[in-house]
């Protein structure tokens, strides 16, 4: 068996979905989907030939093959493994197809039939569409889902508090909030905070938790906004609350910040979206500076690099919840690694406010979620396809739809 072809297509959702089709001589295709980066289909024009010609049941060789290509001494980092994830995936669903077993078989087996999600809300409204180097944009199914909104004359907190309660009613026990929304980091320094916008996030925080009771879990998210002594204080604000997690309170590079920060504090950490292959990740997890790490399986450096990370995580009772900000299709992937791993905890979801979110995904009862839930098929490789009829309607202008 030879790969033949390899090709991209790319959905203008609210980011850029970017699908990766492999094609093999035995008439077998596999596809992936990759975390959005500036010139990404291009990375993977590039990166083609590397594979074209070889055997793709030589998933783990091929993806070094792909490393060592992007870096003349192969590079442990960088925005050329949110291609090289994708490639990955899509070699994996293909090689699945081939053999006639789901990608959780080539992983090891399953811990669990369902993978648990968690829904994230942003706050008060989560629409969004942004492109590559996250500037805002406005294609024509964001403006027609705009007008479709019920304008919430609710202010914070009790727009967040509402948001939370939709979220329950549609199924989800865990659910994640941004704490940064209303304080915005200035030209990427630091944002030093004064004690009334902590209280103003600690408002927000206790509204949700009184909206949703004691029974469903609460992280929230810092996105690396605020110097460490700040983030301190808003840990310690938050200790009553329950939280799950406080994610990103600190830039992941740093991993003595986040020491600093689990010995000042009660409130547990999360981090590592941004962080690439098990390297990126070796000094959380020896120094066990965080209690959850958060690889994103879409750039990561595959689902096996992340099966890798997870077994380094167990060792030191860490453990796993990946970010996602993907497709169905690319959520369903990395379901397959959540299932397969024993030191699993929640999987992210971020597309509530995409109105076609389930619709481009083919060969899996809809919705995909189901009371927070996502059965794994037990179909051979990702268990699905993606619904071409419905994505090439949101094809982004200017990218080729699965041609050289």
């Amino acid at each position: 068996m030879k790969i033949t072809r390899v090709t991209t297509a790319v959905v203008e959702a609210n980011y850029d979905w970017t699908y990766v089709r492999i094609e093999a001589d035995n008439g077998v295709t596999g596809i992936g989907e990759c975390f959005f980066a500036p010139g990404l289909t291009a990375m993977i024009r590039d990166l083609r030939n590397v594979i074209i010609g070889k055997d793709p049941r030589h998933v783990d060789r091929l993806v070094r093959q792909l490393q060592r290509a992007a870096s003349g001494a192969g590079s442990v980092s960088g925005i050329v493994y949110n291609a090289i994830t994708g490639i990955e995936a899509a070699l994996l669903d293909l090689v699945g197809k081939s053999l006639g077993v789901p990608i959780w078989q080539l992983l090891g087996g399953k811990f669990r039939d369902e993978v648990r999600i968690y829904a994230d809300c942003h706050a008060g409204t989560g629409l969004e569409s942004v492109g590559p180097t996250m500037e805002p944009r406005h294609p024509a199914w964001y403006r027609e889902a705009q007008t479709k909104l019920t304008p919430d004359a609710l202010e914070e907190p009790q727009a967040s508090a509402q948001r939370a309660r939709q979220a329950v009613a549609a199924g989800f026990d865990a659910l994640k909030f941004d704490l940064d929304v209303d304080t915005p980091s200035q030209e990427g320094q630091l944002r030093a905070l004064t004690s009334d916008e902590i209280r103003e996030m600690e408002s927000r925080v206790a509204a949700v938790r009184e909206a949703i009771g004691s029974g469903v879990d609460l992280a929230l998210d810092c996105h690396w906004r605020y110097p460490l002594a700040d983030v301190i204080r808003i840990a310690h604000a938050l200790e009553p609350y329950g939280i799950l997690w406080l994610e990103d309170a600190v830039p992941p590079f740093n991993s003595q910040s986040f020491r600093t920060l689990r010995e000042s504090s009660r409130v547990p950490l999360c981090t590592g979206e941004n962080l690439f292959t098990r390297h990126g990740f070796r000094d959380l997890i020896e120094t066990q500076a965080v209690h959850f790490l958060s690889p994103d399986l879409q750039k990561v450096g595959g689902l096996l690099e992340g099966r890798r990370i997870a077994d380094h995580a167990e060792m030191y009772d860490l453990l796993i919840a990946p970010h996602c900000i993907a497709s169905s299709l690319g959520l369903l992937a990395s379901c397959h690694l959540c299932c397969a791993i024993p030191n699993f905890a929640v999987l992210e979801f971020h597309g509530q406010d995409v109105p076609f979110w389930d619709d481009v995904l083919s060969g899996q009862p809809l919705p995909l979620i189901r009371n927070g839930r996502v059965t794994v098929p037990d179909a051979p490789g990702l268990g699905a396809e993606l619904n071409e009829a419905v994505a090439r309607q949101y094809a982004k202008p200017g990218e080729g739809w699965f041609s050289e």
